[in-house]
């Protein structure tokens, strides 16, 4: 497989670059429903793998996720290759947990026009007190993050408590769980939810630099 997997018209006047968690490649079925939805509202969707997950790819072998610094810089090379036409400027980045995790401790330093993050992973299940938010209290870069409401990673009512940037919206995404699928019971249905995820990420990536809610 390629570097990159691309949806959407080459030609987009802005980007959206993409990474995955940490169990899932980046053509999971996840990734597949939000770049094909955003690509289908006419932007461009690249998405990539970090190297433990590549070298998954090759083998069969399931391996940890590499660590911190590994991950940073693979998303500063994803984003250098990708902004060589019309600069860091052009790309929003983000991800799904992990993945839009580390692109929001880069986003600042990349110069990017805007971060996404998809079922950030404010705190790991069961562990609310080891919490991963500190660097998103002075993030300068305009951002969007689509929550499930009741994921355990961080819910609605945990994380309408934390000190997160004026520059982050927060959506939640009724009774949804990490990856934003709803219980049968709620009435909601997982494809109702991924629909809404991608809208908010269209209407998100016309204009990242607009002011937004603390939270919605």
């Amino acid at each position: 497989m390629e570097r990159f997997l691309f949806d959407g018209p080459a030609r987009a006047p802005r980007t959206l670059v993409l990474a995955h968690g940490a169990g899932a490649p980046m053509d999971s079925p996840f990734l597949e429903a939000i770049a094909k939805g955003t690509a289908s509202a006419g932007f461009r969707v690249a998405r990539f793998e970090f190297p433990y997950m590549r070298a998954r790819r090759e083998d069969g072998k399931k391996r940890p996720p590499d660590r911190g610094p590994v991950l940073s810089e693979s998303w500063r090379e994803a984003i250098r290759a990708l902004s060589e036409r019309n600069g860091p400027g052009s790309l929003v980045i983000g991800g799904k947990s992990m993945g839009g995790r580390i692109a929001s401790m880069v986003a600042d330093g990349a110069a990017v026009a805007g971060l996404v993050c998809l079922g950030y992973p404010f705190h790991p299940p069961g562990k609310p007190d080891k919490l991963r938010v500190a660097h998103l209290a002075g993030l300068r870069t305009p951002g969007l993050i689509v929550q499930g409401a009741r994921d355990p990673f961080g819910g609605r009512d945990e994380v309408s408590r934390y000190s997160l940037s004026k520059t982050l919206r927060v959506v939640f995404l009724e009774d949804g769980d990490h990856s934003f699928k709803p219980r049968a019971s709620s009435g909601r249905t997982e494809a109702q939810n991924l629909t809404e995820a991608v809208a908010l990420v269209a209407a998100f990536l016309e204009e990242p630099s607009r002011g937004f809610p603390r939270s919605a």
